[in-house]
């Protein structure tokens, strides 16, 4: 039994090191143990929980960006790797609703997007941005919005583009095509 739970605990160790956003329910149905056995082999390791994952990714992307701080991304910052992709999660609440229509405003909706794309880019000067976008449907109150921002083209003319998406229910809701341009030659 000792060289089964060390086993476990190796790929668990393994698999937050890849994935750090594993619930641990998640991990109990991958090893097909209970979520308590989870919880005690990631306090032998000393993994943290997902929570305190969660923030140290995102502490560790913040202090790795040339570009926002962590007060100026709108979102949760759930995965990061500069100048490629990136994805925040953010959910909505009463206060981002207009009352008249009781929809999200899509100025939330955008500046989710916008702040998650100028994040991946990832430049600390930036002399144009352009966006094509569309909004697909309307968001209420309490949906999960997923934003997902990768770049298609980067440097190409000293520009980097990116096509961000932002889901809710595994619904698109927003569409977009940034233009990150720097006004430097990479010549």
């Amino acid at each position: 039994m000792r060289a089964k739970k060390l086993l476990r605990q190796s790929e668990l160790q393994s698999l937050i090191d890849y994935n750090p956003f594993l619930t641990d329910q998640e991990l109990a149905d991958k090893f097909a143990v209970s979520i308590q056995t989870i919880r005690l082999d990631r306090m032998e390791l000393g993994i943290p929980e997902l929570r305190e994952r969660v923030k140290m990714v995102a502490n560790d992307a913040y202090s790795k960006t040339k570009t926002l701080g962590e007060e100026q991304i709108i979102g949760d910052l759930r995965e990061f790797d500069p100048g490629v992709r990136g994805m925040s999660v953010l959910d909505v609440t009463m206060e981002m609703v207009h009352p008249q229509a009781m929809t999200v405003g899509t100025e939330h909706i955008f500046a989710q997007a916008n702040s998650l794309a100028m994040f991946v880019a990832d430049l600390s000067v930036y002399i144009r941005i352009q966006a094509s976008i569309e909004f697909i449907r309307q968001v209420y109150a309490g949906e999960r919005l997923v934003c997902t921002a990768v770049v298609v083209d980067p440097g190409k003319e000293n520009e980097i583009h990116m096509d961000v998406t932002t889901t809710s229910s595994d619904a698109v809701v927003f569409s977009g095509k940034f233009i990150f341009g720097t006004g430097r030659s990479n010549k």
